[in-house]
């Protein structure tokens, strides 16, 4: 744990290590290989009556986190973030911490946080959501590593993210199919209209550089992974959020089930 958070203001420099021969194999192998990760939309961005048509059983993006604690045979939540406290951060709650979830977390050092049960995990989460934080879940071998627990296939974690301090603002930097890894929602697409000011506001919040200004306005890139809260900051309406495919729960179901399984057997 002291390594990590010696090593996190580093982050930004061992991912652009990524990008050399040799060195980007060692380390894809070592920290990010066989990664399956998903940003979760922010349920608040999506505007039922605006942004698209739902049909009465649209579920919403924190369903996805509550389908794996609901399925999970084992829960483990860490007493901080170790990405705020290494940051020092000063605008979310650095109590709030990752939750694990599989096999692979009964093996975690308890001076680090504790087994907890199903209401308690759902619980933890929703206090998360309504700090403003946004979930992350999936399969991420860096847990496994600074750990200490294995196998890297029997835990899931779930981060919630505040955007200064997120492990992932290093994804603009890492090699292209490492931050391939870490996804959007099948389906989601955000973008800018008219009514854009050019404040800025956007580019405070976005985890992943992917909001640039260009010519005075707000430009959302490619590299965008869909969490919402650029669209949260604008206090214009200026920036919008869709999903044209409505399978995308499913879809991101079927993709992290196959990644990691939280049940034993």
């Amino acid at each position: 744990m002291r390594f990590v958070s010696k090593f996190f203001p580093q982050r930004f420099k061992l991912a652009k290590l990524t990008n050399y021969p040799l060195v980007g194999d060692f380390l894809h192998k070592l920290f990010f290989e066989e990664d399956e990760m998903y940003y979760l939309t922010k349920d608040t961005v999506i505007e039922m009556d605006r942004t698209i048509e739902m049909p009465d059983n649209y579920v919403l993006p924190s369903k996805i986190v509550e389908h794996f604690i609901r399925e999970a045979d084992f829960h483990w939540k860490m007493d901080f973030c170790i990405c705020r406290r290494s940051n020092e951060c000063e605008d979310y709650p650095i109590e709030l911490g990752c939750l694990f979830l599989g096999e692979a977390a009964e093996q975690i050092d308890p001076v680090l946080g504790r087994p907890v049960s199903e209401e308690e995990a759902l619980e933890h989460l929703e206090n998360c959501r309504e700090e403003g934080l946004v979930h992350l879940i999936g399969r991420n071998k860096l847990d496994p590593v600074w750990l200490d627990v294995g196998p890297d296939e029997k835990l899931m974690s779930i981060c919630s993210c505040c955007p200064c301090c997120c492990l992932w603002k290093m994804l603009p930097d890492l090699r292209d199919d490492i931050e391939g890894n870490v996804k959007r929602l099948p389906g989601v697409e955000v973008s800018v209209n008219e009514d854009c000011v050019g404040c800025g506001g956007c580019t405070e919040v976005c985890f992943v550089n992917a909001v640039d200004m260009i010519d005075g306005k707000a430009v959302i890139g490619e590299k965008c992974r869909g969490c919402g809260k650029c669209i949260e900051r604008c206090s214009e309406n200026a920036i919008e959020l869709k999903i044209d495919d409505l399978d995308y729960y499913d879809k991101a179901i079927g993709d992290l089930e196959r990644a990691v399984e939280v049940r034993k057997g």
